[in-house]
């Protein structure tokens, strides 16, 4: 006979199933379980009359029957949103807030009913889908509320990009839907939604929520279907943004689709983050971190832990707790409220985590599961633990996407760094020491956009959230994730003049008109003057041996340039890694040395405004005003270089989440053709303000007051290699800096051919691009200057860290 008593000393339990009959009621009404797209506020069924099922994943069966999107049925759903942008970017800040409120209640009303459909479509627990996901959603909602009241205060100058593309995947389907509306709707833009194919139930019924709130009709639409459903939203003319979550695979398609057309880009992609334990952490709340970092949502999560990095000296002990841990998981079925992990999505993710843990076993890596065996119907894989790892094991880099640990051991937080950075991802890491001046020290040092301290997978509508490297850029969350959705109002406007980027054409010029003709004090032959390279803080004459004349506006050559390749990118490259001491200067000394470039500048103002007039033919009076004009912004980015700080996040845990301002890294400046010093200096100056190291492309046609600039920087203090400048032809350039794999980011100023390439060639490893190919007056202060640049220049780390007993 089964008593308390007994239950309470063997803590033996019986299932706690949740009631699937709401959820698959729902789907019954909705055509006897098949679905139609969601546009303009209305059902409609699919252009060419495909449907594809959606399976439950912890059973096999069929939960419904969704309609397969075609281009017909992308373009249905663009043309009814880009119809709603003006009435819904038209209406006030307090509405639109008043909406997205409404929303956040309406998902609080339906919370079991989203809570449990989730579970059914994606396998992951009742707990988490209950408990975590859902109050998030509608966290969010709530939170971006607030961001639509304060938009006119708090992004003034800015308004929607327009038509947004969205694209989430299947693990956390409803929350990433969350993510990406709730700001995209704050700001004023409207939406297509194209949820992951294998989970699109949640994305459904969230759109028949936001009818029954009365959102306007085309305001919020969803397309479902396959990949190429969302390849034809990707390549529409008529989407101004993507924001896309999933695979690095598929986030470089992207990146190489979207080059050269102008839209706004935001990518979460992969990550293989590590698990940093320090031998003073807490071994009992590192395990529960753990199962928290790779076993929550059966591993698959872009951010989860799935490199455990442990001091040697306790990994032995660590690995004795882990293993008794994952003796007492439970795994089956997702509806049951005492189940720690549900079922993997699909089939064909199933058979790669099987196919990746086969190949650890083969490089010689030690495996070890549970004991017990995983239930037989549905897609179920055990929690696995792998030790004895080598580095470059294909366990140790690769993305499994599963319930797989791989255990790594270090002697040194200089090891642990060195460990943790060895990935070409940079999404999350998580860092677990009682020692709060080791967890400030390392964060700082991790190459991730999120740093979790002694937590894990801590998530919320207040903090962004967002990858380095080939996990991606962008934010999502958060003050920084609201700009994603904005554009400064003077770049909507129609193009002014030529076409957008195009520098003058070059006019034939005549021959030097000789001694006779210029006067007698022009017949002595001058003295050449070929502007070398500016590398590493000397100047050197370029690999090629090759140089460009420069001519006046007059036709006179007024000097020669080096004419820069592939090898003096590489060399400035390397000069400016040298500088990364640059990034640990304070603020404070930053700014001095900014001050005092402006004040070398000045001295030399006359001399610096006649080079220019010589060059544009624009008159002596203009140049002047360049010159001040550069001088004038030296002083703003100095000002900036100790107040362009951080923020302490309100994010509902007992501590603070720190949002770190920091710089992107080594970023290729190509600048513009325009104001050739003044276009310069507002490139550069708001990079090395940010604590960057810059190798800058000056203006092609008129780069000789770029290359004066040399003899500024010499006597200025600026450090070895934090500046480097190649002249050349400016394309050529700026596609090496683009693909060079040690290069952080590129800004191009420039034509649209020339930004296509660039942004093309940065997919090779996602790194950051920001192309201006819409000509901008440098002279306004609104368009050539600003936190828009410094935002550009920096990558913002949340640092989370739990305080109190």
């Amino acid at each position: 006979m089964t008593t308390v008593a007994k239950l309470f000393e063997t803590m033996d339990y019986g299932p706690a199933p949740e009631s699937a009959a709401p959820a698959l009621e729902w789907i019954q009404q909705h055509g006897a379980g098949q679905f139609g797209h969601y546009v303009g506020g209305q059902w409609m069924p699919p252009a060419e009359g495909q449907y594809f099922e959606t399976i439950n994943p912890a059973t096999t069966a069929v939960l419904a029957r969704v309609a397969q999107g075609g281009k017909a049925d992308v373009d249905a759903a663009v043309a009814a949103a880009r119809a709603a942008a003006p009435g819904w970017a038209a209406l006030t800040p307090h509405a639109r807030a008043r909406y997205l409120y409404a929303i956040a209640r309406e998902v609080q009303r339906h919370s079991r009913l989203l809570a449990v459909l989730e579970s059914l479509d994606n396998g992951k627990p009742i707990r988490e889908t209950r408990d975590l996901d859902i109050p998030l959603v509608a966290r969010h909602f709530y939170h971006h509320a607030g961001w639509a009241q304060l938009l006119a205060t708090e992004f003034a100058g800015y308004q929607p990009v327009g038509v947004v593309g969205q694209i989430v995947p299947w693990n956390f389907p409803l929350l990433m839907v969350a993510w990406k509306v709730a700001p995209a709707l704050a700001a004023g833009n409207t939406i297509i939604m194209k949820p992951a194919e294998f989970t699109p139930l949640t994305a459904l019924c969230f759109a028949e929520l936001t009818r029954e709130v009365g959102l306007p009709p085309g305001v919020f639409n969803v397309v479902t279907g396959e990949g190429t459903t969302g390849k034809h939203l990707v390549e529409h003319p008529d989407v101004n943004k993507i924001a896309f979550t999933g695979s690095t695979e598929v986030g470089r398609i992207i990146r190489k689709a979207t080059a050269g057309t102008g839209k706004k880009l935001t990518l979460e992609l992969g990550g293989k983050s590590p698990f940093i334990v320090f031998d003073d952490a807490d071994l009992d709340s590192v395990v529960e971190g753990v199962v928290d970092a790779i076993w929550f949502n059966q591993g698959q999560v872009c951010c989860a832990g799935s490199r455990l990095l442990v001091h040697e000296g306790i990994a032995d002990r660590l690995t004795q707790k882990l293993r008794a841990r994952m003796e007492k998981l439970r795994v089956g079925s997702p509806l049951d409220k005492a189940v720690d992990m549900g079922a993997i999505v699909a089939p064909v993710q199933l058979e790669r985590i099987r196919g990746l843990v086969e190949k650890g076993v083969e490089e010689g890596a030690k495996m070890w599961q549970p004991s017990w065996a995983c239930p037989t119907e549905g897609y179920f894989y055990p929690p696995t633990l792998f030790t004895e790892v080598s580095p470059a094991a294909t366990i140790a880099q690769v993305e499994i996407f599963g319930p797989v640990l791989v255990s790594m051991t270090f002697r040194t937080p200089k090891e642990a760094v060195e460990l943790a950075n060895n990935t070409p991802y940079g999404l999350a890491a998580s860092v677990w020491t009682e020692n709060i001046n080791l967890a400030l020290d390392v964060a700082p040092k991790l190459k991730a956009g999120v740093v979790w301290v002694n937590c894990t997978n801590m998530f919320d509508a207040a903090s962004g959230f967002g990858g380095y490297r080939e996990s991606g850029f962008g934010r999502e969350g958060g003050r920084e994730g609201m700009w994603e959705y904005l554009k400064v109002e003077w770049e909507c406007g129609p193009p002014r003049g030529a076409a957008p980027g195009s520098a003058a054409p070059q006019r034939v010029r005549s021959a030097d008109p000789g001694p006779t003709a210029r006067g007698d004090r022009d017949s002595l032959p001058p003295i050449d003057r070929t502007y070398k390279l500016f590398i590493g803080g000397k100047q050197v004459r370029p690999d090629q041996g090759y140089s460009r004349k420069i001519l006046g506006a007059d036709g006179r050559v007024l000097g020669e340039v080096g004419e820069g390749n592939r090898k003096d990118i590489r060399n400035a490259v390397e000069a400016a890694h040298a500088a990364e001491g640059w990034a640990r200067a304070s603020g404070h000394t930053r700014a001095q040395i900014l001050y005092y470039i402006a004040e070398n500048l000045a001295i030399r103002a006359d001399e610096y405004a006649a080079c220019i007039a010589a060059m544009t033919g624009d008159g002596a009076e203009a140049g002047a005003r360049e010159v001040a004009a550069a001088i004038a912004r030296l002083f703003t980015y100095a000002a900036w270089a100790d107040k362009w700080d951080g923020a302490v996040h309100h994010t509902p845990i007992r501590g603070v989440t720190l949002a770190m301002q920091e710089p992107v890294g080594v970023l290729g400046l190509v600048a513009p053709e325009q104001s050739p010093l003044l276009g310069f200096v507002s490139v550069v100056a708001p990079a090395v303000a940010a604590g960057n190291t810059v190798i800058a492309v000056p203006s092609e046609l008129h780069p000789l007051a770029a290359t004066e600039l040399y003899t500024v920087l010499e006597t200025s203090d600026v450090p070895d290699g934090v500046v480097n400048v190649v002249t050349g032809a400016k394309d050529a350039l700026a596609k090496v800096l683009a693909e060079h794999d040690d290069v952080d980011g590129v800004w191009y100023c420039g034509a649209a051919a020339g930004a296509k390439t660039v942004e093309f060639a940065a997919a090779a490893n996602m790194k950051r691009t920001w192309v201006m190919t819409r000509p901008r007056d440098w002279l306004d202060p609104r368009q050539g200057e600003g936190r828009d640049f410094l935002r550009h220049a920096s990558e913002v780390k949340n640092i989370w860290i739990p305080y109190g007993e």
